[in-house]
């Protein structure tokens, strides 16, 4: 269990020092949507909820989204780079090859699933994104930029999923208009 302890310290450590705002508490809130989700949940599960978006943190390493020619494939060069980072701090913490390959192979699939357990982190992390980080995307960027955004991750969503995040709410009126847009899209 140290070992798990271990890895599980330095993702929090690395994603504490993130320039991007959101990502400390972004990374917890993925892990609670996740339990919420699937209460039994495995170590790899868990390890992967935590550090899907590592790589976010690590500047000299970050991707960037120009580099890409859409969207689409710059969300999966995003996943791959998590997923290596995450194996080489885990081996770091001597933790065992089938871990490190469950859990990269997670990572690596976060953004699109393909398989039941990455479905339930790809949805804990959509539901996340939707509860945290909305808000700070949209100080970020553009009302358009950011309902491109909402509607990417939205339509991700199996329709119980999007149950739950209609009833989330904003404090900014303008961001809090997008529930209305993305109710035209629960399908």
């Amino acid at each position: 269990m140290d070992n798990i302890n271990c890895i599980k310290r330095k993702i929090e450590k690395i994603i504490e020092k993130s320039s991007v705002p959101e990502d400390p508490v972004h990374s917890r809130n993925t892990l609670e949507w996740l339990l919420k989700l699937e209460p039994n949940a495995d170590v790899a599960l868990q390890i992967a909820a935590l550090g899907h978006d590592i790589e976010r943190a690590v500047v000299q390493r970050k991707v960037k989204r120009q580099s890409y020619k859409n969207y689409d494939d710059f969300k999966y060069g995003h996943s791959l780079n998590s997923a290596k980072i995450l194996s080489e701090l885990m081996e770091g913490c001597n933790i065992s090859r089938e871990l490190i390959n469950d859990v990269t192979s997670l990572v690596s699939n976060h953004e699109t699933g393909g398989d039941k357990r990455s479905d339930i982190l790809k949805n804990a992390d959509s539901i996340s994104f939707f509860h945290v980080n909305l808000p700070y995307y949209f100080e970020r960027n553009s009302f358009e930029e950011t309902k491109k955004r909402y509607l990417w991750g939205y339509r991700k969503l199996p329709v119980n999923l999007k149950m739950i995040v209609a009833e989330f709410n904003y404090d900014n009126k303008k961001l809090e208009s997008l529930i209305n847009v993305k109710c035209l899209f629960k399908n």
